[in-house]
């Protein structure tokens, strides 16, 4: 499965997910690590056109701009499943007496953690689709964007988009990326025995 996973752009917008996929999916994603189980991410699930109409407004860029050929195609997804993280959910479970720290902190963490296992989260989402015979695309909403997402959706001020998990079955149109001609690097380049 991991050697088959790979980012779908394109979608056939006739062919909705099945909700029991759908539900598979998210069942799966909260199986993800979260540190000191503070399972501080949520997701929002976009199904409907109306729904995933306007998350495409709020996050695209706004007019005069035209969609470019990938987000024409991305457009056709019948599933978006955007995951947020909560920071708080994590800083509150840390002060906790079983954690030993007395207070929020937030100096205390080397790297978000938050933001680590909501993308945790959703690789397994990635990976559940590919199992499912499904396509998907891992993409963020545009910083400049957020706060028009915030406002669309009613997110609170406490939960960051880490990205969206589009799915459906592949279009016709679901070309490789000409990133991929870059070649992916070899261990010997990026794995560092013993030390650096």
């Amino acid at each position: 499965m991991v050697r088959r996973r790979r980012m779908v752009r394109d979608y056939d917008p006739y062919r909705p997910v099945p909700p029991e996929v759908r539900d598979r999916l998210l069942a799966h994603a909260v199986r993800a690590p979260s540190a000191g189980f503070s399972q501080g991410w949520g997701f929002l699930v976009l199904e409907t056109a109306e729904e995933r109409g306007r998350f495409w407004t709020a996050t695209a860029p706004p007019p005069p701009a035209r969609p470019d050929r990938w987000l024409t195609r991305m457009r056709r997804a019948p599933l978006l499943v955007v995951a947020l993280s909560h920071r708080d959910a994590y800083l509150d479970r840390y002060a906790e007496p079983d954690k030993g720290w007395t207070d929020r902190d937030e100096a205390r963490w080397p790297v978000p953690y938050w933001d680590v296992d909501t993308g945790m989260a959703a690789l397994l989402m990635l990976l559940t689709a590919v199992d499912e015979g499904l396509g998907a695309c891992f993409f963020g909403v545009p910083a400049e964007r957020v706060d028009a997402f915030r406002a669309a959706f009613g997110v609170p001020e406490g939960h960051r988009p880490v990205g969206v998990v589009s799915v459906g079955y592949p279009g016709s149109d679901d070309r490789r990326s000409p990133s991929l001609r870059r070649g992916r690097r070899p261990l010997d380049e990026v794995v560092h025995r013993g030390r650096w």
